[in-house]
């Protein structure tokens, strides 16, 4: 423990504070098919999984149209509130209490049927633990061991908390957690945050050190040369000048993302690297390893690293995936993903994409019926003409294609039963690590 506690209080030696070297060289993007198709697999989902929440938080179990429909902007649809209960009527159904009452929303057998699965697993105590941590070690990124809680709600989804996390998680954990009222240093507002009790040593150790010390933190050295593991996309290459800076700055000594680091130049190498970590071991902590740009820079802002996210994001293209799928920006990590599917299956991964399944069986639902008019009618109707046939094909070609990627991203997450930890060592073995 006295280890543990010298490793992240000591200051880090002058020589650190090195000189910025990167090429002024243009880092262009390119897009990642796979692991743009991993985030389009989500479209709507997280919304679905919000409006689920919010039916289920209702003594009735539903709630009228009429209120849901206002909600729209909350819950950032992209339709109208009815229009996206159609969309996904495998999930929602629509009925009314009574002739003198408007129509009510409700959820199908099937969506209770999955969200009793899923109370479940948030409810077990391995996972809890698990979801405790991660929240933990959110907060100790921070330095001061806290953070506002507009700015945990931005990775509430991202993090697997359950919608009530306060309630229902904080509260068993009164030695770790605290909910407070103070001035936001940005708007000078009273604002309530989320603090850590106290500094957990136990915690404060990055993923990228737990691979090099082969989970003996006894093992871990301070200013250790790790690089990160770096994956490009086929065809994409980068100038030989701006592979040898990648090259030079990979052996650069690792600075842990739980060290206050900021007395370094921030136009420095060695700063960018620390920003590197930081942003690297946030995408870890959370459960799909990719969460919205948006929150990532809203959170550099509180933390003081003001527009040093978006340059390392920029920089650093074999570490980071910017995918501009789902209508905004998400920042993917390159190495939790292969070939499109997560590397670490966690839980509750494996039930989103269950109820990714279920959203797509409505498709299907359209597709025998569009507008009143039945499914051969309309084979019949669109073989009419050439124009019509290949328009027909191409439609159906693209249906059967998003179909089967729905289809193997289930059976990708068949094992539910498994979590991170049981497959953490399965998944080191395959990851690079890099030590210069």
């Amino acid at each position: 423990m006295l280890m543990m506690m010298s490793l992240y209080s000591t200051k880090l030696p002058h020589q650190l504070n090195q000189a910025r070297t990167f090429i002024a060289a243009r880092i262009k993007w390119a897009c990642d098919p796979y692991l743009d198709t991993a985030v389009s697999k989500e479209k709507d989902l997280k919304q679905v999984i919000s409006m689920k929440n919010q039916l289920i938080s209702s003594p009735s179990k539903s709630l009228p149209l009429s209120s849901l429909s206002v909600l729209k902007p909350y819950f950032n649809l992209s339709t109208t509130a009815l229009n996206f209960f159609h969309k996904y009527s495998t999930v929602f159904s629509q009925f009314q209490p009574s002739p003198s009452l408007p129509f009510h929303i409700k959820l199908s057998p099937q969506a209770i049927s999955l969200h009793k699965e899923e109370q479940l697993i948030l409810k077990s105590q391995p996972l809890r633990d698990d979801t405790m941590k991660r929240l933990a070690k959110l907060l100790m990124l921070s330095g001061a061991k806290r953070l506002p809680l507009h700015i945990v709600d931005r990775f509430k989804y991202d993090l697997g908390l359950p919608h009530d996390y306060i309630t229902a998680l904080l509260s068993d954990y009164p030695e770790y957690f605290n909910v407070c009222e103070d001035k936001d240093c940005l708007t000078n507002k009273d604002t309530f945050f989320l603090e850590l009790v106290s500094w957990k040593d136990e915690l404060a150790v990055s993923e990228m050190e737990k691979r090099v010390s082969l989970e003996d933190l006894r093992n871990v050295k301070r200013g250790e040369r790790i690089g990160f593991p770096l994956n490009f996309p086929n065809g994409f290459d980068l100038k030989k000048k701006v592979r040898d800076w990648v090259f030079e700055w990979q052996g650069l000594p690792y600075i842990s993302p739980y060290e206050n680091a900021f007395h370094l130049n921030p136009n420095g190498d060695q700063a960018e690297k620390w920003t590197v970590t930081v942003l690297h071991e946030l995408l870890w902590l959370l459960v799909s390893k990719k969460t919205e740009k948006e929150n990532v820079l809203q959170l550099g802002d509180y933390l003081g690293f003001g527009n040093r996210f978006n340059k390392a994001l920029v920089h650093h293209p074999g570490i980071f995936y910017v995918s501009n799928k789902i209508r905004t920006q998400t920042v993917v990590l390159r190495e939790a993903y292969r070939k499109g599917f997560l590397v670490h299956k966690h839980l509750l991964m494996g039930m989103r994409f269950r109820y990714i399944r279920l959203m797509s069986k409505a498709k299907k639902k359209r597709r025998k019926s569009v507008g009143g008019v039945s499914h051969s009618q309309l084979q019949r109707q669109v073989s009419s003409t050439k124009k019509g046939i290949e328009r027909k094909v191409k439609y159906k070609s693209r249906e059967e294609e998003e179909e089967r990627s729905n289809e193997s991203s289930e059976s990708e997450f068949e094992d539910v039963e498994s979590s991170d930890s049981s497959l953490e060592d399965a998944n080191n073995e395959g990851t690079m690590k890099m030590k210069m």
